[in-house]
């Protein structure tokens, strides 16, 4: 008895623990979702005015209105109605935002209750994935595709693009993991194998909507998250992640029409419900895998 009390109480430390890395991780999220689309869309506009010979110093690119170096680090984070910037003490994952009542301590402007909610969804999302894959190195990949698949929904539910520097980076990665022999999930031929198969298949479905709608069926970030949930996974995943995917996105998009009058015509990212469904089948993808092996098979 004492010995199991002993386990217990080591595994609800350490659970614990991961759960308040989660929450200072998802702090960080909040800060790669707001200002990397701006990032993205200044340097997109950079280029275009470049490539139109347009010249306007005030789109240089990563640059603040203000004259400032704008990044992921640089300004420093502060409240975008009136500048305030955020003291370490505000600045506290989700205790902060309640001590505030989810206003600005200078302007009263409200706080998105957003923020809260993605530190503490990632918080959750931490502690699952170490405690389905244990506390070790080889959980620590698992851990940067869940934070990475994790931002890029946000970022697709809010701006409906995936940047390349998220999915490219998490393609890539999850193929060196597999060559180093650290994905306990795949090898490197199952890795390769599965990003060439994600890639190809969506590109494909996507080739033949056009073909008979006149028109795109969806975003090629689509194509590489998909492809970089392959490279993590393994091509025996995909089937079971497309039919995961496209069944959540329809009952969304179904409740959508009905309880919020929206358009049927209306588009709706993929990327939350791949990254989604990714996670899924990274914790339950073998039970997953089974249930359609068997469903094929029977």
């Amino acid at each position: 008895m004492p010995i199991t009390h002993h386990i217990i109480s080591n595994a609800f430390f350490f659970l614990t623990i991961s759960f308040i890395v989660g929450l200072c991780i998802g702090s960080f999220l909040n800060v790669v979702t707001y200002r990397l689309p701006i990032m993205y869309e200044r340097n997109y506009t950079k280029q275009c005015r470049e490539f139109l010979n347009i010249d306007d110093e005030s789109t240089e690119e990563n640059v603040w209105p203000a004259g400032q170096v704008f990044n992921l680090k640089t300004p420093s984070s502060h409240c975008p109605s009136c500048n305030h910037r955020i003291t370490p003490s505000e600045n506290i994952p989700v205790i902060s935002y309640f001590l505030l009542k989810g206003k600005c301590s200078s302007c009263k402007g409200t706080i998105p209750v957003r923020y809260p909610c993605v530190e503490v969804t990632t918080a959750i999302m931490t502690a699952l994935v170490i405690y389905s894959f244990g506390i070790s190195w080889s959980t620590l990949p698992f851990l940067i595709l869940t934070w990475s698949v994790f931002t890029l929904a946000l970022i697709d539910s809010q701006h409906q693009i995936l940047p390349d520097e998220i999915t490219l980076s998490v393609l890539w990665l999850g193929i060196f993991i597999s060559s180093l022999g650290l994905n306990l999930k795949v090898n490197l031929l199952e890795s390769v194998t599965g990003a060439i198969a994600g890639y190809t298949s969506l590109w494909l479905f996507n080739f033949l909507y056009k073909l008979v709608r006149k028109k795109e069926g969806m975003g090629h970030g689509d194509f590489k998250l998909f492809s970089a949930l392959g490279a993590w996974l393994g091509s025996q995943s995909l089937l079971p992640l497309l039919v995961l995917s496209s069944t959540l996105g329809s009952i969304y998009g179904v409740s959508a029409i009905i309880f919020s009058n929206k358009d049927k015509f209306t588009s709706i990212p993929f990327g939350p419900f791949l990254a989604g469904s990714g996670f899924i089948c990274l914790l339950w993808g073998g039970q997953l895998d089974d249930f359609f092996l068997g469903f094929l098979g029977g």
